[in-house]
Parts: C-alpha cells; sequence; structure tokens
C-alpha cells in the first residue's frame, strides 16, 4: 500500500469522525492529512508528509481555535436555535421539579427530555416556554 493511500485512510478517518461528533476541528486535521497525501503523491519524503500534515492540520486548528477566542463568548439574550429545532420553539412544558445542578426533566413529544433554566431567576416548578435548544437540553424560560 502506498504512503499517499495511507494518509488519505487516515483523511476518511478524519472526516468519518467529524461527521459523528460535527467537530469542525477534525475536518481542518482531514485537510492536513489531505495535504500530506499530496505530498506523498509527489513523492517526497516522509518526514516532509509529516511536517506537512502537522503544520497544516494543527496551525488550522490553532488558527480556527484562535477565531473562536477572538469572537468571544455567545450573546444570552439573543439566544435561538437555528436549524429544524427551530419548530420546538415556543412550545410550553410542565417542569414538576429541579434538581440541585440545574436541570429537569421534562415530557416533551412522547420522551423524556433533559432541560436547562434560561434567566436570572431561581428556577420554579410550572409550565415554561422552549426558549431554545442546546445538544440534548431544552433552554426553558417561565411563562
Amino acid at each position: 500500500m502506498s504512503e499517499s493511500t495511507l494518509w488519505w485512510i487516515v483523511a476518511g478517518f478524519f472526516v468519518s469522525l467529524e461527521m459523528l461528533t460535527s467537530s469542525f476541528y477534525l475536518l481542518i486535521l482531514a485537510f492536513g492529512a489531505a495535504a500530506a497525501a499530496l505530498c506523498a503523491l509527489a513523492h517526497l519524503p516522509q518526514d516532509v508528509q509529516l511536517l506537512v500534515a502537522a503544520a497544516v492540520g494543527g496551525g488550522g486548528v490553532m488558527a480556527w481555535h484562535r477565531h473562536l477566542l477572538k469572537r468571544g463568548p455567545i450573546d444570552t439574550e439573543g439566544y435561538t436555535t437555528t436549524g429544524l429545532g427551530h419548530l420546538d420553539l415556543g412550545e410550553e412544558v410542565s417542569v414538576a421539579g429541579w434538581a440541585p445542578d440545574g436541570t429537569a426533566e421534562v415530557l416533551y413529544r412522547g420522551s423524556a427530555w433533559l432541560a436547562r433554566h434560561h434567566g436570572p431567576h431561581v428556577p420554579q416548578t410550572g409550565v415554561h416556554r422552549i426558549r431554545a435548544i442546546e445538544s440534548c437540553y431544552l433552554v426553558l424560560e417561565p411563562i
């Protein structure tokens, strides 16, 4: 098996992991592996391939992370969900009780969901509105 084939396999591995986790960092590492594969196709030595993979992948990860740090934290006041989750925004759920860590388990659409409280006040039981969906949490605000 040629060196370029191995690099393409590594790039495919990173892309498949990215599809499972939705982490943009893994996609950047796949670009580094693809750049190393192109170096292998150009018959460059293995140490050059490794340096190119590290420079493109590692440099890209550092640049993306620096970009995210420069952007700053996400504004929580104007926090909304994009994508398919917007269909659930504004729906009402009933909270029977809050756990000490600030989460609750609510029934929504026939299944149990984890929920987090949004707002400056201490969470209370009762009817809440879905403000956003964050990962596997419903972000709730009191009505």
